[in-house]
């Protein structure tokens, strides 16, 4: 070992040493604010510690109204107003410790983010990860695909934009309800989802591959989406209108030798997430932020270097992180009609919900599939062919022909927090027993 890759070694290592002797300390305080709770994290810097706060937080599903971050230097210390999804302040007595915990076990397993698309295998079920060329009905082909090979899918979230797909999928096997672990079986599903993700427009661009190891879902539908650069135009056969554009802008503080990023655009959950899983993973170190969402607008402000130490010096990297944030912001926040699907799981149940979807002309612009136990819940987001607003009739169609309780809730394009009261007065289009 030359002297250089020795002092590299050895400055690594204490960089973990002291992130082992300093864990992240969280603290939480319901005195301070009057309409907020606020969470204070302090630790010693490591790669990736704002983005796995904000992840904890996500996963929790709080919303944060406010935040302040400040990582210059070997400690970093970030601030943040949060509420339920409800707007309510935290009153749990071990939420302090279930973050920290959180946190903990992200230390542990943090590893490199660059991961290929592919097959997982876990303890209790196998990954399936897709990218492809967005079309109406490729879902529905796709769930066909692995019910016909005795798959069932127990979990799966799908994204669209810029007329590209990307999908997380979980599925067992049918017969045992245990990973599939055949090397040649998943091999065999893998080239037929291949297969149908290229058909006839998309022979470079889609992708399905074998790959160990687990990742966080939404953190790994930004990455897929990113690789299949969802940031450039893309031909579409579907022009819709886009009224959720956010205004992202970049410049240069010279003085401090910093690039400021500002974004501005209609509040969500997981905005702040998806804005800094795309920082990271271009490679940016946010050094100092703020954060402002109490409103129905969002406002945020990142100084940022590139990890190599180095301010943005082009008008081309310029042009592509704006490009590569506005994406980010858009793709969780799909247009269509949202449709919440419940009832009782069964084996083949999304192959044959999406198919009916396909049959009556439309298309999914995002999904969110969940079971619990025997019970299916899962949320799609659908337009018509052409992008446009689906009619109720259409809706009511395919209630008849599904057999769930569904929930409408029309417009439903930022899915905000606001929303999810309203949704609890929402009544189901109708109710099938």
């Amino acid at each position: 070992m030359d002297y250089w890759s020795h002092s590299f070694h050895v400055d690594d290592e204490f960089r973990k040493l002291v992130h082992r002797i300093n864990p992240p300390r969280v603290t939480v305080d319901n005195t301070t604010d009057k309409k907020a709770t606020l969470i204070k994290v302090d630790s010693a810097n490591k790669r990736g510690s704002l983005l796995a706060v904000v992840q904890v937080l996500s996963d929790f599903n709080l919303i944060i109204r406010r935040a302040y971050i400040a990582s210059d230097g070997e400690w970093f210390m970030d601030v943040f107003y949060v509420t339920d999804q409800y707007g309510h302040k935290l009153y749990e007595d071990n939420v302090a410790e279930r973050i920290q915990q959180a946190l903990g076990s992200w230390s542990r397993s943090f590893r490199s983010l660059e991961r290929s698309v592919g097959v997982q295998s876990a303890a209790k079920h196998t990954t399936i990860e897709l990218t492809g060329r967005d079309r109406p009905g490729l879902l529905s082909v796709l769930f066909a695909v692995l019910a016909d090979h005795k798959c069932n899918i127990v979990a799966a979230e799908v994204w669209t934009h810029n007329s590209r797909m990307a999908s997380v999928v979980y599925i067992t096997d049918e017969e045992s309800g245990l990973a599939i672990t055949d090397p040649a079986r998943l091999a065999h599903i893998s080239k037929l989802l291949l297969y149908v993700l290229k058909g006839d427009r998309d022979r470079k661009g889609a992708n399905t591959a074998v790959s160990v190891g687990s990742t966080h879902t939404g953190r790994r539908l930004h990455q897929l989406m990113y690789a299949a650069r969802d940031y450039d135009e893309y031909d579409t056969d579907c022009v819709s209108v886009d009224r959720r554009k956010p205004l992202v802008a970049v410049e240069r503080c010279v003085e401090k030798g910093y690039t400021v990023v500002t974004l501005r655009c209609p509040d969500r959950p997981k905005l702040i997430f998806d804005a800094v899983c795309t920082l990271t993973d271009m490679q940016y170190v946010v050094y100092h932020g703020t954060i402002k969402a109490e409103g129905p607008e969002a406002y945020q402000e990142y100084y940022i270097r590139h990890m190599d130490g180095c301010p943005i010096s082009s008008e081309a990297e310029k042009l592509r992180v704006i490009n590569c944030l506005e994406a980010a912001m858009k793709r969780r926040a799909s247009t269509g009609v949202r449709l919440e699907l419940c009832g009782d799981d069964r084996i083949g149940l999304l192959s044959d919900v999406t198919r009916i979807f396909r049959e009556n002309g439309l298309s999914v612009s995002r999904a969110e599939v969940m079971t619990r136990g025997s019970q299916a819940d899962s949320v799609f987001y659908v337009t018509d062919a052409s992008g446009s607003q689906v009619i109720t009739e259409t809706i009511e169609a395919i209630q008849k022909q599904i057999g769930l309780t569904i929930v409408q809730v029309k417009d439903d394009y930022l899915n905000s927090a606001p929303q999810q009261t309203a949704r609890k007065e929402t009544q189901p289009v109708s109710v099938s027993a």
